[in-house]
């Protein structure tokens, strides 16, 4: 006998249009600037689309008369992968410290996350005064640097701290007992099983930066990252050369995160085959 399907109540439906209406407030627009990228060469900034080329994708490594497309890529590339690095350190180490309880620990803790709560735009005007009042050049490497990791520390932090709240010590303690020393423990025992955690961090702190406005605005000096190009361009560039960068440096954020999961991925092949 057949089984009666149960009917669905209105909730789903209702949820599932909300659902709907979601991706396409998410993604319509992402996908708006995909298609316009390959508008033909006398195409304008808006439907209906006049041929279809990559012609666009070409200007972009052209001289152009406003705006640096690579000079601002380069940077935002660099100052992603400096925060990304020090970000990755610096959480590990403090993961690391706050184990144990020690004077004061609350207080550094709420401190370190407090810039979370701190509109970013706040952040980067005080970072800004604070090197005009010192008679310091705000430059992406010194100024903006400090501004992005007000950003990607508090999330590294609080990702290590459910990391290591989950951590079995038994494993170095194991590890002692054969003779292990402690820069020993770390490197065969704690880094392996933290690793995939590592990588997350890495990935989201890399992705903070890369695409951080708000931060950047007051703190980046002369020379702009990427973000900031493309705010400047918007009111002065009047072809889908715009639209071409953005489905380039989204194609490079994907690129991003497939490599952060390739190699989760193959972390976790590895261990299971030591298992």
């Amino acid at each position: 006998m057949a089984k009666t399907r149960e009917k669905r109540p209105t909730s789903f439906y209702f949820l599932a249009a909300f659902f709907a209406l979601f991706v396409l407030f998410l993604y319509g627009p992402m996908l708006t600037i995909f298609i316009l990228s390959f508008q033909g060469e006398n195409g304008g900034l808006t439907f209906p689309m006049n041929g279809f080329s990559v012609h666009w994708f070409g200007n972009l490594f052209e001289q152009q008369a406003v705006g640096d497309f690579g000079g601002s890529f380069l940077r935002s590339l660099k100052l992603g992968l400096i925060v990304m690095v020090v970000t990755v350190l610096v959480s590990f180490m403090a993961g690391l410290a706050f184990r144990k309880r020690f004077k004061g620990d609350s207080v550094i803790f709420y401190l370190a996350i407090a810039s979370l709560i701190v509109p970013s735009i706040l952040i980067s005007l005080g970072i800004g005064l604070l090197f005009n009042i010192v008679s310091w050049q705000p430059q992406w490497f010194t100024s903006a640097l400090g501004a992005h990791l007000t950003w990607t520390f508090p999330f590294g932090l609080l990702i290590m701290f459910a990391v290591f709240n989950r951590f079995d010590p038994s494993y170095e303690e194991a590890a002692r007992d054969l003779g292990a020393s402690s820069w020993q423990t770390i490197w065969h025992i704690v880094l392996p099983m933290v690793a995939p955690s590592l990588i997350g961090v890495a990935m989201f702190s890399f992705t903070l930066s890369y695409d951080e406005f708000a931060r950047t605005l007051m703190t980046a000096g002369a020379l702009n990252t990427l973000p900031l190009e493309i705010y400047g361009m918007t009111t002065n560039v009047t072809t889908p050369v715009l639209y071409a960068l953005g489905t380039v440096t989204t194609g490079f954020s994907f690129v991003v995160i497939a490599i952060a999961l390739g190699s989760v991925l193959i972390l976790r092949h590895r261990k299971g085959q030591k298992a």
